[in-house]
């Protein structure tokens, strides 16, 4: 296993799939707002990789509850088996390299409780730059026998996010001109959440979409006033994708975080819910 529980690189994946236990693997490739990437799964993957759509299995159907709300974790447990997960195997799931869609599927399978489910770190270009195969082969896994248990991991929803906001650390994983509320591409309002301090979770990766190290992640997060063992954290983004990716980080620094799935997609859409804007949290 790798050192970090939360991520594996792309050396450690390859000993792992020659060793006596290889991991299930996940190809998780999404672009938001796009048509799904399966054509490019097909044109090439990691070998017994099977892949699994974002919009389609790894959320439920938009609406009130937000963009990319969870999907019926007995829906999701049936796609993972149908994948080959199991409940006593290691997953790693991998993306294209941004990591977000990656991070989602790592967070659904931690918050089922999946015990042993990991990111690959810089996703699929670190695979190639490392010199690891890809296969156009589909894959044809077992039947795995995982079973969702979801609540194994913290999860707000827009009451108990405001309430963190006031009385813990709420960090809002967008980009800093989306919190600021200076542009909104996507949803009803620009700003954010009151009392939630700006985060973007693109200033937790180095230019290879790697994570930068442990201790650097500690330190950024603890300038935003997060720390292992300090006051509870909780995470939103626009709609529970890029804020996975944000959780993610925390364990890597080895902060436990809970998630606003609904994020800011589920917040916005009520006009009753505060939206406050510019630099300063309130």
């Amino acid at each position: 296993m790798t050192a970090n529980p939360a991520i594996v690189s792309a050396a450690e994946l390859a000993a792992e799939l020659a060793g006596p236990r290889p991991p299930v693997l996940l190809d998780v490739r999404w672009q938001l707002g796009g048509p799904d990437l399966r054509s490019a799964y097909e044109a090439g993957h990691l070998p017994g990789a099977v892949y699994v759509d974002l919009d389609r299995e790894l959320a439920g159907p938009p609406g009130a509850g937000g963009r990319h709300p969870l999907p019926d974790p007995e829906e999701f447990g049936a796609v993972m088996r149908r994948a080959g997960v199991s409940a006593d195997a290691p997953v790693v799931v991998y993306d294209g390299g941004l990591g977000w869609a990656a991070a989602r599927a790592w967070w659904l399978l931690r918050w089922t409780g999946h015990p042993q489910v990991r990111v690959l770190d810089g996703g699929l270009d670190a695979w190639k730059a490392a010199g690891g195969v890809v296969t156009t082969e589909p894959a044809a896994p077992a039947q795995g026998d995982f079973k969702p248990s979801p609540g194994a991991v913290g999860l707000l929803d827009a009451d108990a996010a405001a309430a963190l906001a006031r009385s813990g650390i709420l960090l809002d994983a967008r980009a800093g001109e989306r919190y600021r509320g200076e542009v909104e591409p996507i949803d009803p309002v620009g700003g954010h959440i009151p009392g939630a301090v700006s985060a973007p979770t693109t200033e937790n990766v180095a230019e290879d979409g790697r994570f930068l190290p442990a201790d650097a992640l500690r330190a950024r997060f603890a300038t935003l006033g997060a720390a292992s063992g300090g006051a509870p954290v909780g995470v939103y983004c626009g709609s529970g994708v890029s804020g996975a990716h944000e959780v993610l980080a925390l364990q890597v620094a080895g902060i436990d975080a809970a998630l606003y799935a609904g994020s800011w997609s589920e917040w916005s859409s009520d006009p009753a819910r505060p939206v406050a804007t510019g630099p300063d949290p309130q």
